[in-house]
């Protein structure tokens, strides 16, 4: 065993240093651990070297890289060839640690173990690796084996050196006191790494799991509204990726990183989030009368008692003489006339596209008849009289507030950098590209593709959607139809729509996630907004 030079020292702190830089940087967990163990050997000069990582019950170890350069082993790792060796047990069948295992002896002491040569040690049951040598024709000697451990002491790996070879002749030597010390330092620096590593990994986890919990808050509030938090994001990044791979037009520079990726499909999930603070029966009010109930219900039973005073006077007329065919031919025309009223009254409470002006003035002249007060209150009066949906004036309002809320709640909170665009990707989903939307009234050139990506989305989503109380989910060929006069009138992006329907997204999206009666026979041609 030969201690290095002091220039050979150096030497190791520079890449040591250059080490760490590297291991604070990496993102992928198997690089980095590949990184590590290629880094160890290439401090000690070692010609072998596994990684041990705990499973998750922490009672084994388990193999995840193992490499032998003189047998060109590569196993574990980004290697593709699966690790075939049996793990390392912590514990026996009584729970006692195992101290027989060398790894598992650092694993449950925390200290290395330095052995010169393993043919002559007797602590330490060296079966497995006898086996090794015997399969592969190979001679074991000197064995480093270090733990790795987190800021708290837990343990996150064993790192495992076989047989460190002198530089200038190739023999094969003891590991140096020296190179312990190095590897001890490398294993406390890739600890932190993969503590890092895997506190970020866990606070992402988080993220989306608080996301999730205002998904599902919002899905027992409206299922209705909880399945388009789902589809929303889905859609968002079909058109995203159909975007990033167009290498022509306007888009053609667009490009997303993974972070991106990662921002825009959180983004998706979150955009409806302030809808957490709408009233339910204002969400999914399905009829014009609804709130707690349809009222509907209570405008039928003043039909039955005007139906019933009706029969009564007729009946009452006829007991004092009246002439019964005549009384009869009356009531029954006045009943007509109640049954028609109340049929409209019901085809009217549905909303539709447009209420025509002729069903309107109907409305405004069912509504003061009665004898003591109005047949239709003011409010049954104003909602019936909707144009266009089921919402009131006010009740738009209110559903319209939900994306203040949305922005609202996601600006205020402290978002990191690789997550900071969040809030306007997510917000913009309701602007229009000539700066009619809102809530802020944005322009194109004011919004990122990302968030006009998403306005698509949602618009497209809303129009298809079949699960919503109030409307029947519309056919692709009609969905198209309105989002292609959404691009002519300055609604939605031209750029973007236009690759929404060359890329066959809208196909894509229909065949996984629509019902196939919706998904008929498309013209590309008579698309509006779309040249073929």
């Amino acid at each position: 065993m030969h201690e290095p030079t002091p220039s050979q020292i150096a030497q190791r702190l520079d890449q040591l240093t250059e080490l760490s830089v590297a291991l604070g940087a990496s993102e992928d967990t198997t690089l980095l651990l590949e990184r590590i163990l290629h880094a160890a050997q290439s401090l000690t000069h070692a010609d072998g070297g596994t990684l041990y990582r705990p499973s998750r019950d922490r009672r084994s170890l388990h193999f995840h890289i193992s490499v032998n350069n003189s047998l060109k082993l590569r196993q574990g790792g980004s290697s593709g060839v699966t690790v075939d060796i049996p793990p390392v047990p912590l514990y026996d069948a009584e729970g006692r640690p195992n101290l027989a295992s060398v790894a598992a002896w650092s694993a449950h002491q925390g200290r290395a173990v330095n052995i010169e040569d393993v043919y002559l040690d007797d602590v330490f049951n060296f079966s497995g690796m006898r086996s090794f040598d015997r399969q592969f024709g190979y001679h074991s000697q000197s064995f480093l084996t270090v733990p790795m451990r987190d800021h708290e002491g837990e343990l996150v790996g064993v790192l495992q050196l076989v047989n460190a070879q002198d530089p200038a002749s190739g023999r094969v030597q003891a590991f140096s006191a020296t190179d312990q010390r190095f590897i001890e330092a490398l294993a406390a620096q890739a600890g932190v790494a993969l503590t890092n590593q895997q506190l970020l990994r866990q606070l992402e986890e988080l993220l989306l799991a608080l996301v999730n919990l205002i998904n599902i808050g919002i899905d027992e509030k409206s299922p209705y509204t909880g399945r388009h938090c789902q589809l929303v994001p889905v859609l968002t990044m079909m058109l995203a990726d159909a975007v990033h791979q167009t290498d022509a037009g306007p888009l053609a520079d667009f490009h997303m990183s993974d972070a991106t990726r990662r921002e825009l499909w959180l983004a998706g999930l979150l955009h409806d989030c302030g809808k957490i603070t709408t009233p339910v029966h204002v969400v999914d009010k399905a009829t014009k009368l609804e709130t707690l109930f349809d009222r509907i219900h209570l405008i039928d039973t003043r039909f039955e008692v005007l139906l019933r005073d009706a029969e009564l006077r007729a009946l009452r007329a006829v007991a004092a003489g009246g002439d019964a065919d005549a009384l009869r031919a009356a009531l029954d025309e006045e009943c007509t006339a109640l049954r028609a009223d109340r049929a409209f009254l019901r085809h009217a409470n549905v909303g539709t596209e447009s209420m025509s002006n002729a069903d309107q003035e109907r409305v405004r002249r069912i509504g003061p008849d009665g004898q003591e007060q109005p047949f239709l209150s003011d409010d049954e009066l104003k909602n019936l009289h909707i144009r266009a949906g089921t919402l009131t004036e006010d009740e738009r309002k209110i559903i319209n507030n939900h994306i203040v809320m949305t922005v609202r709640m996601l600006e205020s909170l402290p978002w990191p950098r690789h997550l900071q665009n969040v809030p306007e990707f997510a917000g913009g989903h309701h602007e229009r590209m000539d700066g009619k939307g809102y809530p802020r009234g944005l322009t194109k050139e004011q919004m990122s593709v990302p968030a006009r990506v998403m306005a698509i989305a949602d618009i497209f989503e809303a129009l298809t959607a079949r699960d919503r109380p109030y409307k029947k989910g519309k056919m692709l060929s009609e969905s198209l139809h309105i989002l292609g006069k959404f691009s002519e009138n300055g609604h939605i992006d031209p750029d973007l729509f236009d690759i929404f329907i060359r890329r066959k997204v809208y196909l894509d999206y229909a065949r996984k996630h629509m019902d196939p009666r919706q998904v008929d026979t498309i013209d590309e041609a008579l698309i509006p907004g779309y040249i073929p």
